[in-house]
């Protein structure tokens, strides 16, 4: 089952693509950075027997332009209530990976009564300290003057688990075909965009949908520590860990994370 032709919407000064496969009940799901929809396909197609899932482009990846300066969150949850518009989903689970987490935020925020489910995926609720938040303006400073090249190949030890690094130079070689198609101008928007975003730590206890919270063993970004601050914020919410994975877990071990959202999913 392969994913039907993208389609493409305007979102304020951006045009957004997505993607839909299967049929049933709604779940959308959201990327991480630097990536596109493809990171989460293996697990869409093992969704799609029972669900239909939809996949967006987040402004500034994949084939979703990025529109003027920064790329916030605030955009970036726009974004995604026109997409849901346009794919007839009123209300539905959505599941973020990383900056699809920090966009999922914002989405709660602003358009909670949309929101059924949650599933908070290698992401963290503080907002980036002093230090990170220099580190992704530099960074977005030098993919301009340099190109993106030496960024993504600085990212993949970060992104991938040492596992995968090891043992799956296939996925390692699928990380970098998805950033690849981010230019230097999409990377530096997203960075300022996330560089901007507001701390969600006390929106975490406004949460009162059912929540999932999974992170790999081997994410040194936002591993088991931020995940737990999230579980111990957000009432009745799940932890589960994803073993011999890092920051794509969906990515790395789409089985397992298939089948823990399947079971997350099924029982809503």
């Amino acid at each position: 089952m392969s994913p039907i032709a993208s389609q493409h919407i305007r979102s304020g000064d951006a045009e957004i693509s997505y993607w839909s496969l299967g049929d049933g009940p709604p779940v959308v799901l959201l990327h991480s950075f630097p990536a596109d929809h493809e990171i989460w396909l293996p697990v869409a197609h093992e969704l799609a027997v029972r669900y239909r899932v939809v996949l967006p482009d987040l402004r500034g990846h994949g084939e979703s332009e990025v529109g003027e300066g920064p790329a916030t969150m605030e955009k970036h949850a726009a974004d995604i209530a026109r997409v849901m518009d346009d794919a007839g989903v009123g209300r539905a689970p959505l599941a973020g990976v990383s900056v699809g987490g920090y966009v999922l935020f914002e989405f709660w925020r602003r358009y909670r009564g949309r929101v059924t489910a949650l599933i908070l995926c290698n992401t963290k609720a503080p907002a980036d300290g002093a230090e990170a938040r220099a580190g992704r303006l530099q960074a977005a400073n030098d993919v301009l003057e340099r190109g993106t090249e030496p960024f993504f190949e600085s990212m993949i030890p970060r992104l991938l688990g040492k596992t995968t690094r090891e043992t799956r130079p296939d996925l390692v070689e699928g990380a970098f075909r998805m950033m690849r198609r981010m230019s230097a101008d999409d990377v530096a928007q997203v960075q300022r965009g996330m560089a901007a975003r507001p701390d969600s730590v006390e929106t975490l206890k406004t949460i009162n949908v059912p929540t999932l919270l999974v992170t790999g063993d081997e994410d040194i970004l936002t591993g088991a520590n931020e995940a737990e601050l999230m579980r111990q914020n957000i009432s009745g919410s799940q932890l589960r860990v994803i073993p011999k994975a890092g920051h794509y877990a969906p990515w790395e071990q789409p089985e397992e994370a298939a089948g823990i959202l399947r079971q997350f999913l099924d029982v809503l």
